[in-house]
């Protein structure tokens, strides 16, 4: 996207010292003891699945049981209690075992490494449920109370042997039903979001469609569940990580069960381009949900400048400085790249059990260049666009044909795609065909899962690593590939660019693996790379692997979120409006004004203004309360005369200002009294020719000229160039129009206005207050930036004393005294306690608003309370 806006995602320094990290987050909670703000030192992680496979030893399995995806393991287990009878659900007779799972090894050893400083728990769907020594998989329902209840104590008490010492990590297992596991993840997540974060749009060779409702129900119920079971477990002050696709509705469930939760949202996947994005069916929902988050953090910074995109092009959200502005509240958005144990992984790569396979391979290839490429039999890998690569290379560069072997290793993917299994088995031996013979094949495919230590032996004995994806956000592969170079070869890496963690090797040969000619090219680069440039890119490459762990990253998580709670602690936090105190009040008064901004207040935000119209409920409210002989209504609208008059013009008791507070009409009034009816409007004409200028440049912009304000609105022109757009032309008007001309310049939501400089809402209620000094009760509401000038004029120096007011300048100054009205100071019978200002949007939106509500629907709910009551 074009970058037109203020940046909406917040960049971290390219060198990160972890020990620097450690001492941040430290010092960061010592301050937050130090100022009263509670936290508990936990760390509650939640994730697609626990890092454990639970085996009920105690029952035979029976077969051919549909069950969820069974994640790849070849871990012996740690524990195995000794043999109970089984026959009963006893708890003697229920016999688990567990051992820790395989796969999201980068994740859980970063999450690991905090337990130095904090305690933690990890919450999780159980997985497949085992049993019996052949640990072939039952169903979930198929279990008793009394069997999930061992095995949660279980989990709860487990302890992997990889786990370091220091404070505890607890394992809270969520249960799900299978039919909600195989929606959740073989259905929504595998066939709707892992293609589309991958740009594939469903045009999958497995499937060509996206996941349907009853898809989207289970992802729906799944992350239900991991939302309870996090409440369950949530103690006031724990900081909350939630990781990946799998759960980005959590962050929202959380919210509207714990308000007040310190939310992170890491996503390890690519995040599309809105462009993309924007076609997913439940595109709104998936974004509200991971809004939810207080701090959303992704691989690479345009994976987060994607995210801010969609948020602002799909929901209609404002961009801010670091983040996404979610109806006043700012969700920080930043970046930060996983790494590896690179600690843990060197002690594996120097483990004697690899250099005997290394003399292995280098015998049985011997004269040969070896590339060496591993990945899952997943469409987005590019395994067919690799091979093709590898073909042109041999086809232009006859040189290496019989002298350079690829040996390709695809893992079975969690969901087997056999049509793409066939192109890479027929490609393969079409290459081998065309350019094998006897004596030697070009191209070895193994399918299958290799042990550790011979993939650290490939990875040791290769000439070049070719990892070429076609989008991936990290690729372990490629940091451990480093690693097992740098006491041998120091071979190269070719990478592709559409990975998340190309960003940071950028010593790597980096190529479009769409471009097969360019590939090519690139690996004939590598292969004839001269010794002293191979060991220059390898040192920084290796460099960059040790800084850049998995440790690194997940102190980097704590301190970012412990950051964004310190800013938001030092926020204002409005309250919630006291429904109860509100009512109290209201019934005490003789007398009550009650004052409505219109649109975002009375009405939700419309992309066409036209279509703002009032709902049965907001009529029913507005006729019930003008009805009330004590009550005094008044809308204060930045609409013209003519738009209140066509949709409440109706409502005869009601009074209404229009153009913010231009124009003026009491209850039972039947015209308009003009406020500035005396002053200068040559301007309007000036301002006019600014915008028309604005407008010409600007698709979907246009002007709304009223009788005494300009208003250019941008709604329904592209978020970024209409944001720019309104900035370039707010400099311009306050640079050269305003300080020659009797005008204020209003930024508003997707507009920008212009009005006389003594004019505005403020001025309305002052004028209502001091024509009505007798009122002992005020409830005023409104919603954006106008009308904080509302809440400024009911802002009163505290005391006991009554409050006196002097007359405002809509009395003194603009044709007041023909109403008959006086100068004199006025008496208030007002209680300061009996002002409710009250703002749409969440508490910690900037607002000079004593109360805070979350929708225009809660501000009707609350004036029906009074009239129902």
């Amino acid at each position: 996207m074009d970058d037109y806006t203020q940046d909406s995602v917040t960049p971290l320094p390219a060198n990160i010292n972890p020990d620097e990290v450690r001492r941040a987050i430290g010092a960061l909670e010592a301050d937050y003891a130090a100022k009263g703000i509670a936290l508990s030192g936990r760390i509650i992680h939640v994730t697609h699945y626990l890092p454990i496979v639970s085996t009920l030893e105690s029952r035979a399995a029976p077969s051919a049981v549909l069950s969820p995806p069974k994640t790849p393991d070849r871990t012996s287990p740690l524990a195995s209690p000794a043999a109970l009878p089984a026959d009963s659900n006893s708890p003697a007779a229920i016999r688990w075992s567990l051992r820790p799972r395989r796969g999201h090894t980068a994740m859980n050893s970063g999450i690991r490494s905090l337990s130095s400083s904090h305690e933690q728990v990890m919450v999780g769907w159980t997985g497949d449920i085992e049993a019996g020594s052949q640990k072939e998989t039952i169903p979930t329902d198929s279990l008793s109370a009394e069997e999930k209840a061992a095995l949660d104590t279980e989990i709860a008490a487990f302890k992997p042997e990889l786990e370091s010492a220091g404070k505890a990590i607890t394992y809270a297992p969520v249960w799900l039903e299978d039919q909600v596991a195989h929606g959740h993840y073989e259905g929504y997540c595998k066939k709707t979001l892992w293609p589309l974060f991958h740009y594939l749009l469903w045009q999958d060779v497995a499937t060509e469609q996206t996941g349907g409702e009853e898809d989207w129900k289970a992802y729906l119920a799944a992350n239900e569940a991991f939302a309870h079971k996090v409440a369950e477990v949530y103690r006031p002050g724990d900081l909350i990580w939630i990781h990946d696709y799998h759960l980005l509705l959590v962050p929202r469930l959380i919210r509207n069960a714990i308000p007040d939760a310190y939310i992170g949202l890491f996503v390890h996947t690519p995040f599309p381009s809105s462009e993309v994005f924007r076609c997913l069916p439940r595109r709104k929902d998936v974004l509200d949900g991971m809004l939810g988050a207080n701090l959303v953090c992704f691989q690479t910074y345009s994976y987060g400048r994607h995210f801010s995109s969609s948020c602002i092009r799909v929901c209609g959200y404002e961009s801010a400085s670091g983040g996404v502005d979610v109806a006043g509240h700012v969700v920080s958005v930043t970046h930060c790249p996983v790494g590896i144990d690179a600690e843990r992984v060197e002690q594996e790569i120097a483990s004697p059990g690899i250099l005997p396979k290394v003399q292995s391979l280098r015998d049985l290839y011997q004269g040969k260049k070896i590339i060496v490429a591993r990945d899952k039999l997943d469409v987005v890998k590019g395994v067919l666009q690799k091979l093709s690569a590898f073909e042109k290379l041999l086809e232009d560069y006859p040189e290496w044909r019989g002298n350079v072997v690829l040996i390709q290793v695809t893992s079975p993917a969690l969901s087997e795609s056999p049509k793409l299994e066939r192109q890479v088995s027929e490609l393969v031996a079409h290459i081998n065909g065309e350019y094998g013979s006897l004596d030697f094949i070009p191209v070895h495919h193994y399918h299958q899962t290799i042990q550790k230590d011979e993939f650290y032996a490939l990875l040791a004995v290769a000439d070049l690593a070719l990892i070429t994806p076609l989008r991936d956000g990290m690729n372990t592969t490629s940091l451990e590939f480093v690693l097992s170079q740098n006491k041998t070869k120091k071979s190269p890496l070719v990478l592709s660019e559409f990975m998340g963690i190309s960003r940071t090797m950028g010593k790597a040969l980096q190529v479009n693996p769409y471009n097969l000619g360019g590939v090519a090219a690139t690996i004939n680069q590598g292969l004839t790379m001269s010794e002293g440039e191979k060991a220059h890119r390898q040192d920084e490459l290796y460099e960059i692997v040790k800084r850049h762990t998995s440790h690194t990253w997940a102190a980097v998580l704590v301190r970012e979120l412990l950051i964004k709670i310190g800013g938001q602690m030092a926020a204002h936090h409005t309250p919630f409006l006291d429904q109860a105190l509100l009512l109290e009040k209201y019934n005490k008064a003789g007398k009550r004004l009650l004052l409505f901004d219109y649109d975002g207040t009375l009405t939700p935000i419309v992309r066409v203004p036209s279509m703002a119209l009032p709902s049965e409920d907001t009529l029913e409210a507005l006729t019930r309360l003008s009805e009330d002989p004590k009550n005094l209504v008044y809308i204060i609208s930045g609409r013209d005369g003519g738009f209140l008059d066509a949709n409440l013009g109706h409502l005869k008791k009601v009074g209404f200002s229009a153009e913010h507070g231009c124009f003026v009409r009491p209850p039972g009034g039947t015209g308009w009294t003009s406020l500035s009816e005396s002053l200068d409007m040559s301007w309007m004409s000036e301002v006019k020719e600014v915008f028309e200028y604005y407008t010409e440049r600007t698709t979907g912009s246009f002007i709304e000229l009223k009788k005494s304000s300009v208003t250019w609105h941008y709604r329904s022109a592209d978020p970024d160039w209409g944001l720019f757009q309104c900035k370039q032309c707010l400099d311009l008007l306050e640079t050269n129009l305003a300080p020659k001309r009797p005008i204020e310049v209003l930024v508003g939501k997707k507009n920008l206005e212009v009005r006389p400089i003594a004019i505005n809402k403020g001025e309305i209620v002052k004028r209502i207050l001091y024509q009505n000094p007798d009122a002992e009760f005020v409830f005023c509401a409104g919603d954006d930036k106008t009308d904080e000038d509302m809440f400024r004029a009911l802002l009163f120096q505290a005391g006991t004393t009554p409050i006196k007011m002097e007359a405002p300048v809509s009395v003194t100054g603009i044709k007041a005294s023909a109403e008959g009205a006086t100068s004199a100071p006025v008496e208030l019978a007002l209680p300061r306690d009996a002002v409710f200002s009250t703002t749409v949007g969440t508490s910690s939106k900037k607002t000079l608003a004593g109360w805070h509500v979350t929708s225009p629907s809660e501000v009707v709910e609350a004036m029906l309370t009074l009239v129902k009551q």
